[in-house]
């Protein structure tokens, strides 16, 4: 990464991020287009905007929150990251609840719950006995 108009200090922290989660500077696509919006001369003259792709993912990040590129740069991959987190995240929460449901399906009932289900079901198929056609003599 080239130097950042951020502190030393959120630079490691930010490769620290990059490190757990395993993102590589070499996966990352990184492309410069001009911005649009409020920011002047600036925005209209020189690409700020930063578009991010993680490669391996095809995850797209598009920055072009403040008019220097250096700190969009910084913005995007901590916006990257963020998004990274969140759908490992949601995989593993997915994984967690079909763990949970079938948990769930598998537990034994107690007896009084087994009883009152049984008493429903009994109850269920008298009346549908009673709905059936009648039969002519």
């Amino acid at each position: 990464m080239a130097s950042f108009p951020v502190s030393p200090e959120r630079i490691a922290a930010l490769a620290a991020r990059m490190a757990a989660l395993g993102v590589r500077e070499d996966d990352l696509d990184e492309k410069f287009v001009r911005s649009g919006g409020p920011g002047g001369q600036n925005v209209n003259k020189l690409s700020t905007c930063v578009l991010l792709v993680h490669r391996p993912t095809g995850t797209p990040v598009k920055c072009q929150t403040t008019r220097s590129q250096a700190l969009n740069r910084f913005l995007a991959r901590r916006l990257l990251l963020e998004k990274l987190e969140r759908s490992q995240s949601a995989v593993a929460d997915a994984a967690r609840a079909r763990t949970e449901k079938t948990r769930r399906q598998k537990r034994r009932r107690s007896r009084r719950a087994k009883d009152q289900m049984l008493a429903d079901k009994a109850r269920r198929a008298d009346t549908k006995q009673l709905r059936r056609r009648v039969e002519g003599d």
